[in-house]
């Protein structure tokens, strides 16, 4: 039974919620290990990226990093995402979640920074795909093949998503399997060499991160969780599977990331030798070239199964966006497989012609998760008697605490994004001006947009 509070809100602002369209075929919906699967791939995508942290902190505060991470960025965002997700189960997640608490504009900021993180963030997974591939094929590297590899990568990526989240989803899973294999020999045989690495020979590094930047490194390792609940309406029971997802595929990432460093570190190798990629050279010390070819071609796996999750997240923002009138109609546009193919290309277009930037990538995507945290508090005010199956532990406190600790690690990235400089500038100040611009442009759009744009009425969860 609502408040009259809340009775009220749904009376008087009948455009804030998102409509759900529910699937015709339930066994289309994902269950919870293709979404757990899935989640891994818009985190994490393996033990992959984390070697600059080992060597920018040593293996004791690079494990110590990888544990408190976890437990102060990621457990508290699975908590807000687990009891957001339970309660409104809409088309665009974390934008929707924003737009329902705090109205138009907010939901609009919400899905601009996200939209502009990716700009940021997309172009390393075609990249690394590449990187791997060379280290098997030179003949990759030569002219612009390694470009031609990228854009590949981008197509294949967009057409899988074209034929739907069943098919990316269980992509994900045996990627999953097949990526995280050479990992497990690779813990398996470190016992059976302890210390055997002391003196091996290595190349020498060529990392200059420091201890600030493995902090941020293993941030942004561990960033991403609020992407999965864009889907929502195409989640088997997503009260429950939501949650239980969240919290399992936190689990699964940390120790994907904290037992092998541990395992090597057993054999003593010391951890200047550590640089981006040398996972690979590490496998061919403990189990030859085999190992090591298998090591590459999971990077390969990883890169590819990343950016092919991403896409599925990404593309459901500007979805739920045309649905709410704040994009054109055709932007929403969706086959029978219920994927929305214009918004999917548009954005595959868009992210062939990006470029990475970590420290301005966890910026942007901060103040959006600041936004969420927001948004979850609020909504216990505005709206008490909303059902939550999950819910933060702590009752309004623990609404309100569970967001500190994630908001206090950006603290690190303001630091850094002062010193570092793009176009001329800091970067802090590049993305003050990409933050900034996304109220422009729904001024503007709010301006211009024509009367014939979409504008969903409310409609209840999907059950």
């Amino acid at each position: 039974m609502a408040t009259a509070s809340a009775a009220r809100h749904e009376v008087l602002t009948p455009t804030l919620a998102p409509r759900i369209f529910p699937s015709k075929k339930k066994s289309v919906r994902l269950t919870l290990w293709p979404l757990v699967a899935a989640t891994f791939f818009m985190v994490s995508g393996g033990t992959y990226g984390i070697e600059d942290i080992v060597h920018g902190a040593g293996y004791g505060r690079a494990i110590l990093f990888l544990v408190l991470t976890p437990l102060l960025w990621s457990l508290p965002t699975a908590f807000m995402i687990g009891e957001l997700s339970s309660a409104l189960p809409f088309e665009g997640g974390y934008y929707a979640w924003v737009r329902r608490a705090m109205g138009n504009f907010w939901g609009f900021q919400e899905a601009w920074l996200s939209l502009a993180a990716s700009i940021f963030d997309m172009a390393i997974y075609p990249t690394l795909f590449v990187a791997y591939l060379t280290r098997l094929f030179p003949w990759f590297a030569v002219n612009r093949r390694g470009v031609m590899v990228g854009l590949a990568v981008v197509i294949v990526c967009a057409i899988l998503n074209i034929a739907g989240v069943k098919v990316v989803s269980t992509t994900s899973l045996w990627l999953f399997f097949a990526l995280s294999s050479p990992f497990a020999l690779v813990v398996l045989l470190s016992p059976l060499k302890y210390a055997a690495l002391f003196h091996a020979v290595t190349t020498p590094t060529t990392s200059k991160v420091d201890l600030i930047g493995g902090l941020l490194i293993c941030m942004w390792n561990y960033m991403g969780w609020d992407n999965a609940s864009t889907i929502a309406t195409e989640v088997e029971r997503p009260q429950r599977t939501y949650p239980r997802a969240m919290l399992v595929a936190v689990c699964i990432v940390a120790l994907s990331y904290i037992v092998p460093v541990a395992a090597v570190w057993m054999t003593r190798l010391p951890a200047g030798a550590w640089e981006t990629g040398s996972w690979a050279d590490i496998a061919g010390l403990l189990g030859g070239p085999i190992l090591r070819i298998a090591l590459v071609v999971g990077g390969m796996f990883s890169a590819f199964g990343m950016f092919n999750a991403l896409v599925m997240s990404y593309s459901r923002l500007p979805l739920a966006m045309a649905q709410d009138g704040m994009l054109p109609r055709f932007v929403g546009k969706l086959n029978r497989r219920r994927a929305p193919w214009v918004a999917i290309i548009g954005l595959a277009i868009g992210w062939a012609c990006c470029l990475r930037l970590v420290t301005l990538d966890i910026l942007i995507y901060g103040l959006s998760l600041t936004l969420e945290f927001v948004a979850l508090a609020v909504l216990r005010v505005r709206e008490p008697q909303l059902r939550r199956p999950f819910r933060v532990p702590g009752g309004m406190v623990g609404a309100i605490v569970v967001g500190i600790a994630p908001v206090a690690l950006l603290g690190f990235d303001l630091v850094r994004s002062e010193s570092e400089q793009i176009a001329g500038m800091s970067s802090f100040a590049f993305g003050a001006m990409v933050i900034g611009a996304g109220g422009l442009v729904y001024v503007i759009n709010q301006a211009v947009k024509p009367a014939g744009w979409a504008v969903r009425d409310r409609a209840q969860p999907v059950a």
